[in-house]
């Protein structure tokens, strides 16, 4: 009876522990989709369909829901409440599937995805000279990756009468690569961090749930054999 309640002392600190990181990096998103909501609002325009599906706002969705999920957590391993723990693994059960999903979808269907992004941002370059929040996104964009364009600069000339914005021509020569393969590459660049940052995640979303499944047994069995 000793060696289980070292044990079940054991697995409720570290799922404590597991859970205190799990909310600490919702916090860290939740602050970095604050910090682009305010720095980087322009780029809202951008998606014409669906304006308010920006960086900013999906990590401002995805680290509350993690700060709750990892608050749940915490506060189900010290308080040893069966209620809380499954509600905790139910919530973050949700999450690890609508994650596989995601991948699955972005996996598959990714030209097709691709497709539609570049003819939403050729869409709105049509509005460019009579939309000032989307002008200013455009150039901020242009200015920032050093790129003009969807595909290359030709996207303007049948939009600006064969002239390019200023954005594209900064310093010295106008830019002729498109933006949307500039922020691909920059993406893919940084692929290897992303691929671990999101393992890591994974790693301790399942530990998670095993120790919250876990902790839930033996509670369950603690009051079973208490009553």
């Amino acid at each position: 009876m000793a060696i289980s309640g070292h044990c079940f002392c054991f697995v409720k600190y570290l799922m404590f522990i597991f859970n205190l990181i799990f909310w600490l990096g919702g916090c860290g998103l939740f602050g970095v989709g604050v910090w682009l909501s305010f720095t980087q609002a322009e780029f809202s325009s951008l998606p014409v369909s669906f304006p308010s599906l920006t960086a900013a706002n999906l990590l401002l969705v995805a680290g509350g829901v993690t700060m709750v999920t990892g608050f749940l957590g915490c506060l189900g391993a010290l308080k040893e409440q069966r209620c809380l723990l499954m509600t905790f693994f139910i919530i973050l059960l949700l999450v690890v599937i609508t994650e596989i999903i995601l991948v699955l979808i972005l996996h598959i269907f990714h030209e097709q995805l691709d497709d539609k992004a570049q003819k939403e941002l050729k869409e709105g370059m049509k509005t460019y000279n009579t939309d000032e929040r989307l002008k200013t996104a455009w150039d901020n964009m242009q200015y920032m990756l050093k790129c003009c364009g969807v595909n290359s600069s030709m996207d303007w000339h049948n939009i600006t009468n064969n002239s390019l914005p200023d954005s594209c021509c900064s310093a010295g020569p106008c830019w002729t690569e498109g933006c949307y393969q500039k922020a691909r590459d920059w993406l893919f660049k940084n692929n290897t961090s992303i691929l671990v940052f999101g393992i890591c995640i994974s790693v301790i979303q399942v530990l998670a749930l095993g120790f919250s499944l876990l902790m839930y047994c033996q509670i369950l069995r603690v009051e079973k054999y208490t009553y």
